[in-house]
């Protein structure tokens, strides 16, 4: 039924809401119908509801008081080597009058989810009051521009061309300082969370580039930590659950928080044939965490203890072949081929994917999920749903995973898109511990330092709940405890105030100063782009690097500092001929000796350098070689 004015078609929509609330076999029918003939106008009527005028009123009278003042939208501009020239839109959530934002160099910057084709900051009121108010920091909400108008990669780029000038105005653009390089947290929920990781894929991806190419292109730091909160990773709407996906929800590290998860996959084949035989406890055994990993470090966590023990499907590594150690003839190597050729018992069963489990889910379902997929790809692309990991980040290459930041997850357990989250997180672990074994290897960890995957990885999995729960914490009260969760997930980021990591070092390298880490032409200032690149020698370092300097020096430093030389060695003061005495005066007198005697050694020092004058460094290599063996001639001589 199509309505032209706007408040009647508001107001109807609450008291049809209202009524469907009790005739569930009529909605039902009319849920079937919309499944069946479903338009963006449907999605965006359904999700961009809760900004009506009416619901709106309802939410503000129902919502704690977490803040005093009112989001301010406001206008972010793109970098100037941006293909795009308009502005990006975002409301910013301040608990405080925007005067006083200057003193924060803290800052969280939410994408929020919506299928790519609706909703926007306002819908997400509630978890960005909360965290703004519990937080005390600005958040940032990006309102971009929506498919099917703007199709991919219009919002991704919408993200990078954002985080791209706030890192280069160091957050002027938003009303900071810019006295210092801004601490950034992302977040992003639904198809947001798949905005937040492919924004950070292209961050380390420009970086690899930039340092493979040895260039001064610009390149940006990664953010302190992501936040993803029911994130859809996967464009591809697939039935069943492949091998190395099943071994990453099984993993031993992980097992125990994937309890019920794998309970689900094997109910399928409990519920079609009660007989099937549960797996044994022998068999769990069969593969164990990998050594230097502490069981206790399990970043999955539980968000209630309620769920009851019961047995886990067994881990789905590919059998191993079992081979006699003997040489065997050919013939026997022929039966053991054809033996092997024929169906077998596999400890890994069949498993459907959450999609397809949750196939009759209210929230999310295929329809909608086909729709939008269709809908942000667009008419006129073709994209590779195998390799676009821009696309679909569940895709990304390890090498890249291995640079992201520390990630938190947040998803229901019912939820259609729960294995995008375990298997990301999955993999995510598997390329940090892939890095963590290649330092150990070559000696750059200690041998007693463990993998602690809580470092780089924390799943929080919620018993019962399906998608979207953060935008109904009206309906469902506890939302607002995972809400303020994800606020406390912040505010640990921040406390622990890392120095920024830096993509394109395999994850152990980070900068040493926020004005270092990032280098950007045409940006930012001048001092800290050659500072990026000028190496200057430190004040314990400075006798040993000295030498090494072929620039001639002035003779007046050094007619000047040998007397001071010889006379802060003979035992006195420097070149006055004072004498160090044990007097009220010591402490001062001594320290202004060791400082004469430092200026002297390093004069003499550079008169050497000047009278010899070395070429190049296999003259200045030779002459101390030559030095060595003729001390060690000398000896045998004597």
């Amino acid at each position: 039924m199509r309505i032209k004015n706007r408040w009647l078609r508001d107001l109807a929509s609450i008291v049809f809401t209202v009524y469907y609330l009790f005739a569930a076999e009529q909605a039902d029918e009319k849920v079937r119908k919309v499944r069946g003939a479903l338009t963006v106008d449907h999605l965006r009527v359904s999700w961009n509801k809760t900004t009506t005028p009416y619901l709106s009123l309802v939410g503000r009278l129902t919502r704690p008081k977490f803040t005093r003042y009112a989001p301010k939208k406001v206008r972010i501009p793109r970098p100037p080597r941006s293909a795009y020239k308009e502005p990006v839109t975002g409301w910013l959530y301040y608990d405080g009058p925007f005067s006083t934002i200057d003193r924060h160099d803290k800052i969280v910057l939410d994408l929020p989810g919506g299928g790519f084709v609706a909703m926007g900051p306002r819908n997400n009121d509630d978890k960005l009051f909360a965290w703004s108010g519990k937080t005390g920091l600005p958040v940032l909400s990006l309102d971009y521009e929506k498919a099917p108008e703007n199709p991919y990669p219009y919002a991704l780029n919408e993200c990078y061309d954002v985080y791209h000038t706030l890192v280069a105005t160091r957050g002027r653009c938003i009303g900071l300082s810019g006295d210092r390089q801004p601490q950034i947290v992302i977040t992003g929920d639904s198809a947001g969370g798949n905005l937040a990781t492919g924004l950070v894929l292209m961050v380390i991806q420009n970086a690899k580039l930039a340092n493979q190419r040895r260039s001064d292109e610009e390149f940006l730091p990664v953010p302190h930590a992501l936040v993803l909160i029911y994130p859809s990773l996967d464009m591809n709407i697939n039935s069943w659950m492949t091998d190395e996906q099943m071994s990453l929800i099984q993993d031993q590290r992980t097992k125990a928080g994937n309890r019920s998860i794998l309970r689900k996959k094997s109910q399928d084949y409990y519920r079609l044939d009660p007989s099937t035989p549960a797996p044994s406890d022998d068999e769990e055994e069969a593969h164990l965490p990998p050594p230097g990993l502490k069981p206790s470090t399990s970043s999955v966590i539980i968000a209630s203890d309620d769920d009851e023990d019961a047995e886990i499907p067994d881990t789905p590594y590919p059998p191993m072949l079992e081979r006699s150690a003997k040489p065997s003839i050919s013939i026997s190597e022929n039966q053991s081929s054809v033996a092997f050729s024929k169906p077998r018992i596999l400890k890994t069963r069949l498993a459907m994917s959450s999609m397809i489990s949750y196939f009759n889910d209210r929230v999310i379902t295929p329809e909608m999920m086909r729709a939008m997929v269709i809908l942000y790809v667009g008419p006129h692309m073709r994209p590779d749903f195998t390799t676009d990991y821009l696309l679909s980040p569940l895709l990304a290459p390890e090498m890249l995973l291995a640079e992201f930041p520390k990630t938190y997850f947040m998803t229901g357990e019912r939820d259609p898109l729960v294995d995008d989250t375990v298997i990301f997180a999955g993999r995510l672990r598997q390329a940090k511990y892939n890095v963590y074994s290649q330092r150990k290897e070559l000696g750059l960890l200690r041998p007693r330092e463990h993998f602690n995957e809580r470092e780089h990885v924390e799943v929080m999995l919620i018993p019962g709940i399906s998608h979207g729960f953060f935008q109904f914490v009206g309906a469902f009260p506890e939302g607002w405890k995972y809400i303020l969760r994800c606020a406390k997930w912040i505010e640990e980021v921040f406390a622990l105030d890392q120095p920024l990591p830096m993509p394109g070092t395999g994850g152990g390298v980070t900068a040493t100063t926020r004005d270092e880490g990032v280098a950007l032409s045409g940006k930012g200032s001048p001092e800290a782009r050659n500072r990026h690149h000028k190496r200057t020698p430190t004040d314990s370092s400075v006798e040993d690097e000295r030498p090494l300097e072929m620039t001639p020096m002035n003779n007046s430093s050094h007619g000047s500092g040998g007397g001071n030389a010889r006379g802060s060695r003979g035992g006195g003061g420097g070149g006055s001929g004072r004498s160090v005495q044990e007097d009220a005066g010591i402490t001062t007198r001594a320290a202004r000796a060791k400082t004469e005697a430092d200026r002297a050694t390093r004069a003499r020092q550079k008169n050497v350098s000047k009278m010899t004058s070395p070429k190049s460094e296999d003259d200045l290599l030779k002459r101390r070689m030559k030095g060595f063996t003729e001390g060690l001639m000398r000896t045998g001589e004597e």
